[in-house]
């Protein structure tokens, strides 16, 4: 994957040279048809696919973690905003099947920074998260929803 975006940018800075456009519309220009080149030479690239699938991959995991965050604080305000305080906080247990140290931090992360929740503690060998959640009357929700919104866009992204 790593070599295909470089080619991308070489081929990006080729066309610029070439045309002597040295803007970043010339730039992108020359990176999208770079883009084509490296589309249509895929199959030269041993046991690599398309790189181009991977950064849409993960936009989608920025848009959907954008979406969570605009849903949680809406959530957060709805309760801080109430005449009565009816939270009922607690810390779960997550076992997460993701297998690198690195993916297991990003899931941390994108945990911590959707409000309503924050992950307290990552067990020794990388598979269990414990969570604190402001507000959890069903933690078998919560559990689901962290495993479809985020666990599942990672591995999808990162394979």
């Amino acid at each position: 994957m790593a070599y295909q975006l470089l080619i991308n940018f070489f081929l990006a800075f080729i066309w610029m040279f070439f045309t002597g456009t040295f803007t970043t519309s010339g730039f992108l220009i020359g990176y999208l048809l770079g883009l084509l080149v490296i589309f249509m030479m895929r199959r030269f690239f041993k046991n690599t696919d398309f790189y181009f699938i991977r950064v849409l991959k993960l936009l989608k995991l920025l848009l959907i973690f954008c979406r969570e965050l605009v849903l949680a604080n809406v959530e957060v305000l709805r309760l801080v905003l109430s005449p009565k305080l009816k939270i009922q906080p607690g810390i779960f247990r997550y076992h997460t099947e993701l297998d690198a140290g690195w993916k297991v931090s990003w899931l941390s992360m994108l945990i911590t920074l959707t409000p309503g929740t924050l992950v307290v503690q990552v067990s020794d060998d990388n598979k269990t998260l414990y969570i604190h959640a402001l507000h959890m009357p069903d933690k078998e929700s919560l559990k689901q929803g962290i495993h479809d919104n985020f666990e599942t866009k990672i591995k999808e992204a990162t394979s």
